[in-house]
């Protein structure tokens, strides 16, 4: 693969990406003095079987055209395009016997073959095997014979696969990516330094479920000789501020003038979790709910494994008259944005939501989050969002559907929520962001590779992610930088045992350390 690592050299190749119309022009129409040869596919990850794929194609002509399928038309396996559309494109037009390359926006390459008449349609020795043509390139091939072009296949003596190699060994391509998605954005690093500076004192008010996470942390003893029972040796416990008060944390520790309405039962975990939040810098109405106990989750964590987690938890809607409490917060408020942080332990349910929702002022952004690690949240609750956050999972519940690969179901999810901006989690293969209910357009989603190196422990990247996505959407009002900032917060905390909210200067860190690498592949 021809890895392009700034935009220097984008510039140099790029002269070869053409619209048909420009290749058309180039080239002329039939018969012509030089033999144009075409070539379609998806080249996710340009391997050797492609490039001898493409000198083959070259010796049968004079000119050599690439097409490529846009990322919106592929569809073959999850995560798929690996490489998107730019990039792919930029890799094929650095090769020397390349002379054109078009992006082709249909699914098929049918009727841009119609209109250019390359003199040589070339397909791969895959799509004719035993003597059968692939119904596929039966429909090319009528195409091309329609002018009397003719169709011409590879030697089948080798075959590789992309998605094989990206399947068995995924390449690291998260900042050329990332690069090429700022370029075409017309986003620099300076841009999020910016971002992340304005976040002080922009006023968000989150309301939902607290937990208090806890580590019981053993060491093992041995087995009961009578029972299949493992015994073990205290060692020492850690509790953590969780569920949406550590969004709060995340918000306030990004430099945000935040509020946070919850429900809390009358014990010491809901006096933890209120002067943890005071001691934050945040400003908490905490309903005292005398009827049910503040959420609990106890990991057990066993010579480091996690071995069992037991949670003290009732999970009931809250009452009418705590709804009314919690509505009358959110009425109230006089922040720019409100964060629904939704964990399934009450203070969000069927009987609740709308009245939830009918109580946010006009004025405010609103912002969502549903989870179903142990609760079944639907994130098709909260239509008509300015953002939305699930994970693969969440949408997966919502739409009923395990079966379709990501970039569909999430353009089923982000249509039917009919939210401005929905980032889909896709944990260690990182984010996919819609933003555009035109699928065709070539920017109505991008992806954002995770930046995580070394996860230590992936409880709590969601909050962070929700918590500077939120700040990001609010003050640059561009998906882009929100995502981007959301990403390098969700990778910060996978690194750091424990939910501990993410500080701006470790963001800065990560755009320091990535416009360096880039700097330096610059000025090699």
């Amino acid at each position: 693969m021809v890895w392009v690592s700034n935009m220097n050299d984008f510039a140099r190749y790029s002269g070869k990406i053409k619209s048909v119309a420009e290749v058309l022009k180039a080239v002329g129409s039939r018969p012509r003095q030089q033999k144009l040869v075409m070539c379609h596919g998806t080249f996710d990850i340009v391997h050797p079987g492609h490039i001898r794929h493409l000198i083959f194609a070259k010796s049968k002509g004079d000119l050599l055209l690439a097409s490529i399928t846009c990322d919106a038309h592929i569809t073959k396996a999850n995560m798929r395009p690996y490489v998107p559309e730019d990039l792919r494109a930029i890799n094929l037009a650095a090769f020397e016997i390349v002379d054109f390359v078009i992006i082709d926006r249909n699914p098929a390459p049918l009727e841009n073959i119609e209109i250019i008449q390359p003199d040589f349609f070339c397909k791969g020795y895959e799509y004719f095997h035993s003597g059968a043509m692939h119904h596929k390139t039966r429909e090319e091939a009528d195409v091309v014979e329609s002018y009397g072009g003719e169709v011409i296949f590879t030697p089948g003596d080798v075959v590789y696969s992309s998605s094989h190699i990206i399947e068995s060994q995924m390449p690291d391509l998260a900042k050329e990516k990332l690069a090429l998605l700022m370029d075409a954005e017309g986003v620099s690093f300076d841009d999020l330094r910016k971002t992340l500076a304005n976040f002080k004192g922009r006023k968000v008010h989150v309301v939902g479920d607290s937990i208090v996470d806890s580590l019981t942390r053993c060491s093992v003893i041995g087995g009961m000789t009578k029972t299949p029972t493992m015994s073990v040796r205290h060692e020492q416990k850690e509790d953590y501020v969780g569920g949406a008060a550590v969004v709060a944390k995340h918000l306030r520790e990004a430099g945000a003038d935040v509020m946070f309405t919850t429900v809390l039962g009358n014990d010491e975990y809901g006096k933890y979790i209120q002067q943890d939040l005071v001691n934050s810098g945040v400003t908490v109405n905490a309903v005292i709910d005398d009827n049910r106990p503040t959420t609990n989750k106890n990991a057990i964590v066993v010579d480091g494994y996690r071995l069992l987690k037991v949670d003290t938890v009732d999970n009931r809607a809250i009452s009418d008259k705590i709804l009314d409490k919690v509505s009358g917060y959110i009425a109230t408020s006089e922040c720019e944005a409100v964060v629904f942080s939704d964990f399934r332990h009450g203070i969000f349910a069927k009987e609740t939501i709308p009245s939830l929702i009918k109580a946010i002022p006009k004025n405010q952004l609103k912002i969502a989050d549903s989870q179903v690690a142990s609760r079944w949240g639907n994130i098709l609750d909260f239509k008509d969002f300015d953002l939305i956050t699930p994970n693969e999972r969440e949408a997966r519940f919502a739409l009923g559907d395990q079966d379709s690969v990501i970039r569909p179901l999430g353009t089923e999810l982000y249509e039917r929520c009919n939210c401005s901006v929905m980032i889909l989690k896709v944990g260690e293969k990182g984010v996919m962001v819609f933003r555009n209910k035109n699928i065709n357009s070539p920017r109505a989603f991008f992806n954002i590779d995770a930046f995580c190196k070394n996860a230590v422990d992936a409880v709590g990247a969601g909050d962070a992610m929700l918590a500077y996505s939120t700040l990001g959407i609010m003050v640059s009002k561009n998906p882009v930088i929100a995502a981007i900032l959301g990403s390098f917060a969700a990778a910060i905390e996978c690194e750091q045992d424990g939910n501990i909210p993410v500080k701006p200067e470790n963001i800065v860190d990560m755009i320091d350390r990535l416009q360096s690498l880039n700097s330096r592949h610059c000025s090699n």
